[in-house]
């Protein structure tokens, strides 16, 4: 039986959480994003400066991590609707500086009042095993203590397991959307309706 422990995330974990995040996105995603004559690893290496800064979506301090031996095995990435532009300047700004792509103008996939999340990944062989759900469950209650009534989230249209776990939770379907080019269902956790 595997012991997990899920926690706050940690400066240290920037590598392994960029990596996970990169899993949440898809490779296809992640090479849309770069554009040509750029890798993978660069996109990584790119990850991991948006991890460790505390301005950025991405950052450590938006992310819980289950925790196996002292290996990060999962991760949820959330933070508050309202701040999305703020922090997503940061991914604007490296993505013009490192691949000459300008994605100034992309559309929202939060707003205020949802505690957005923003990547869910567990590590293949951790998977099945009840790792996203208790990741969930800790952004759910991480809402509950930011008093944000709602936690929300896109999941792609082509994943019907994902959307599963998702409805087993408690999310419910809120509207079509879109992110990265794929069609996306919009879902949300109603915490006010728990009452």
């Amino acid at each position: 039986m595997y012991k997990i422990t899920i926690q706050p995330a940690i400066r240290e974990q920037a590598e392994s959480i960029a990596q996970l995040i990169m899993t949440a996105m898809t490779d296809e995603c992640c090479l849309f994003f770069i554009g040509e004559n750029q890798t993978l690893d660069d996109f990584k290496q790119a990850m991991i400066c948006l991890v460790n800064d505390e301005q950025s979506q991405y950052s450590y301090t938006n992310t819980l991590v289950a925790v196996h031996n002292n290996d990060v095995v999962g991760i949820c990435l959330s933070y508050d609707g309202k701040d999305l532009r703020f922090l997503r300047s940061k991914f604007i700004e490296i993505a013009k500086v490192r691949f000459n792509r300008d994605f100034a103008d992309m559309n929202d996939e939060t707003q205020e009042g949802e505690l957005y999340v923003d990547s869910l990944a567990v590590k293949k062989s951790f998977r099945e095993k009840g790792i996203a759900q208790k990741l969930l469950k800790a952004t759910i209650e991480k809402a509950r203590n930011l008093h944000i009534n709602h936690v929300g989230l896109l999941v792609d249209c082509n994943n019907p397991l994902a959307e599963k776990l998702y409805s087993k939770v408690g999310f419910q379907y809120v509207n079509d959307s879109s992110w990265g080019g794929h069609s996306m269902k919009h879902l949300q956790y109603h915490i006010e309706s728990e009452k």
